[in-house]
Formats: structure tokens, sequence, C-alpha cells
């Protein structure tokens, strides 16, 4: 198995989903930080009913927010940027220009490969800059690694081949439809 199957997996979706590109994540939470990580927002408003890590995602990288009395089914916009956590949603054409959508294929998500996550952007910069950085500031094309002589801040948040092999046979034969699921309020979980 070779690290094709990720570009392969990537290139389905971005045809699957309409974005003109695609970067895999090992997960939705590193793909929502590379997001942010880029744009950095001074402050974002968001629904209150999601996941932990988003809010630590948050704190993290010193980006302010506050909890919106917000209900969602399948993707939420973090208002004041245009970055949506698509973390529960999966369709066709459903990329929407200018943004940047963030997917989960985690257990009980509409893709369920068991873990990783994607960015669907039409912003080549942002492509271009995080598609390294997800993958510790590596350019793929040049191998062995060690050859590679300038490297930008990195991340190891790279998905596997497996899991991109896992995705294309999958894709396409998922539900497509929003996967609801009950949050608790964050605002009553006090963070430390």
């Amino acid at each position: 198995m070779s690290f094709n199957s990720i570009a392969d997996f990537e290139q389905a979706l971005a045809n699957y989903t309409g974005a003109p590109y695609v970067i895999m994540t090992d997960c939705c939470t590193h793909a929502l930080e590379l997001c942010f990580r880029y744009d950095r927002p001074k402050f974002v408003r968001f629904t209150a009913y999601t996941y932990l890590s988003v809010p630590m995602i948050l704190r993290r990288l010193d980006i302010g927010y506050e909890h919106l009395d917000e209900e969602w089914i399948g993707e939420y916009q973090f208002h004041g940027s245009r970055i949506w956590d698509s973390a529960r949603l999966l369709r066709e054409n459903m990329y929407r220009p200018g943004m940047l959508q963030c997917l989960s294929f985690g257990f009980d998500k509409p893709l369920e490969i068991g873990r990783g996550g994607a960015v669907l952007t039409d912003d080549e910069r942002f492509y271009q800059k995080v598609i390294r950085q997800r993958y510790d500031g590596r350019d793929l094309d040049i191998s062995p690694w060690q050859d590679q002589q300038v490297f930008e801040i990195g991340y190891h948040y790279r998905p596997t081949p497996e899991e991109a092999e896992i995705g294309l046979t999958i894709l396409g034969t998922h539900n497509n439809q929003p996967q609801p699921k009950t949050y608790p309020d964050l605002r009553k979980i006090r963070i430390i």
C-alpha cells in the first residue's frame, strides 16, 4: 500500500463534494486546528452543542469565542470566520465556495472509516501550505524526506494509506443524510 491511496481518496472526495481541493488528516479536530492556525480569526461564535475538543483548540490557539444557543444538524459555522465543522455531513456537491469545511470519518459519522478527517477548500494557497503542514512540513514529492532541505513548521496529523483505502471503497455507498447527535451544552462544562 502506498501514499498514492491518500491522494486518490482526496481526489475522490473532491469530485464527490465539489471542492477543488481536499486535504485528508488523521481526525476532524486536527483539520479544524489547521484551518484556525492558517486563518487566525481573533474571535468566533459557534454552537454550544458540539464536541469538547472544539473549544480546546480555540483555547490553545488563543482565539476568543462565544457559545451560541444554536441547534444544528450535520454541520455548523464558526461565525466570524470561513470555517465550518461539517463532521456529521457528507453529500454530493456540498462544498460552499470560499469556505473551509472540515469532515470527520470517525465512528457514527456519515463515512465511517473509524478515524480520520479532511478539509474541503477552493483556496490554493491554503491547500499548498496545509497539505505539507499535516505531514510534518514535508513535501511528499521529495523522497527520502532527508533530501528536503527546508521545512516549515508542521504537525504530525497525517492519515494512513489504509484509512484512505477504506474511504475509497465505501465513498458513495455511505448514508448521505446528516447524522444527528445530541451533544451536551458546553457552557455548563469547565475547561481548566
